[in-house]
């Protein structure tokens, strides 16, 4: 799509752009979970949440466009920054991108206060999540290696998530009790006794 002028239904196309998003997908992974045990140790559960809302809401809005690019993700983290930020600080209007991912942060917030960073501690992870955003995509201009990365690795690892999102596009809906790219927690293991609730 950047170096020939492709039509959006061509066959060869299609392939290709599965074909580069199992290959990032592949390097992706390991990236990606350096990172969310970097946001893990140094900040919190809430830190880790807002990441991966930004990462379900990315995937929903970008995946089956072949036009998307890093630097739109970088730009809409940059305008949620500054309208979390307490300085006003006078910006053109937000891209099309950027204000979906604030009315979809807007609405999780108020529907999980007390699930999702907010204020300084907000700032700083996505502050973090732009730096992660732009190594991976190698600092490129015009590079959609991240958004590759991402959606193939979604598509691979969490099939049933990546076919709900395409069907979800309406604000503040894209998200399921529970949805998480995150790996489930380790369930406790269960041993029968006399404080027991099951009958035997």
């Amino acid at each position: 799509m950047a170096r020939i002028s492709c039509p959006a239904d061509c066959t060869y196309l299609d392939s290709g752009s599965d074909y580069q998003q199992k290959r990032l997908a592949t390097q992706f992974m390991p990236v990606r979970r350096n990172f969310y045990l970097e946001l893990d140790q140094s900040g919190s559960r809430k830190a880790v949440a807002l990441f991966n809302l930004i990462e379900v809401v990315t995937f929903g809005y970008f995946e089956g466009r072949k036009d998307g690019q890093d630097t739109e993700i970088i730009a809409a983290l940059q305008a949620l920054r500054r309208a979390l930020s307490p300085l006003h600080i006078p910006a053109a209007p937000m891209p099309v991108f950027a204000e979906h991912l604030k009315k979809e942060y807007e609405a999780f917030h108020k529907q999980n206060p007390d699930q999702i960073a907010e204020s300084s501690e907000a700032l700083e992870v996505l502050d973090r999540a732009a730096r992660f955003v732009s190594e991976f995509s190698e600092h490129a201009f015009q590079s959609s290696r991240f958004l590759g990365g991402l959606i193939g690795y979604v598509k691979m690892m969490h099939p049933d998530i990546a076919a709900y999102l395409k069907k979800k596009h309406e604000p503040g809906h894209i998200l399921l009790p529970g949805q998480s790219f995150l790996p489930p927690p380790a369930t406790e293991v269960h041993t029968h006794g006399p404080d027991c609730k099951h009958h035997h």
